[in-house]
């Protein structure tokens, strides 16, 4: 099934303190994501991306302001409710791989699907032709030990692409890949969105994923501003 539904970041505002500091970590930051769109967010470490990521996907909450996926609005849901939305709709690629230890890679991939009730059997078959788009067909019976970083954190997008989500967050993808494998997911990522006409978010340090996005915007300091500033373009050159 496709998405034909928008991501909209409404005024969100998350704040910290930190040794008696005011961290501003996101700061009145709006933006929509399209169906069918790739939008690249860059920044520099510690510029709130991750943290605009988790609000995104309901995994923390605003001190102010509002997600919106369609007409739902994912901040107003309950804890369990929250979980369903991401399990159910939305795909999420973490910068930590968060893969079990004596799992297969298959299995490993299938995580998310079993957590939403599908038996093994069908998680399996749903989740291989996956493994095989992010080229690890061959090591589905991997545990994580046996795989290079980069290897896992392929099973990590297979795992957040199985079972056709209608929202992509991704932080990092292409972290631990190499610059032609990096591009293979970018492209992937790219088609995904407009094949299946469903909004992506992309937090990246990437400097080849600008190609692959339709939009670019910079997060300093907790305030975005559209495309990427000057500064920053230097900077992951």
């Amino acid at each position: 099934m496709s998405g034909t539904l928008s991501l909209e970041l409404r005024e969100l505002v998350r704040h910290y303190t930190s040794d008696a500091e005011v961290v501003r970590a996101v700061d009145g930051v709006s933006l929509t994501v399209a169906p069918g769109e790739l939008v690249a967010l860059y920044g520099p470490s510690g510029s709130g991306k991750t943290t605009l990521l988790l609000l995104a996907a309901g995994l923390l909450a605003p001190d102010r302001g509002s997600v919106w996926f369609g007409e739902s609005e994912i901040t107003s849901l309950s804890a369990f409710e929250s979980a369903r939305f991401r399990r159910r709709e939305v795909g999420f690629v973490f910068q930590s791989f968060h893969l079990m230890a004596g799992a297969t890679a298959l299995d490993n991939a299938a995580l998310k699907l079993l957590g939403d009730g599908w038996t093994l059997r069908d998680a399996r078959r749903v989740t291989r032709p996956w493994l095989e788009r992010v080229g690890l067909l061959e090591r589905a019976d991997h545990t994580p030990d046996r795989l290079s970083m980069g290897e896992r954190q392929r099973v990590a997008i297979a795992r957040a692409l199985a079972g056709e989500p209608r929202l992509l967050l991704t932080d990092e993808p292409t972290g631990s890949l190499d610059s032609k494998r990096g591009r293979e997911i970018l492209t992937l990522l790219r088609d995904l969105c407009r094949e299946r006409g469903i909004p992506g978010l992309l937090v990246t340090h990437d400097p080849q994923a600008r190609a692959f996005a339709d939009r670019v915007h910079t997060l300093r300091d907790g305030h975005l501003s559209e495309g990427l500033d000057a500064e920053l373009a230097m900077s992951i050159a």
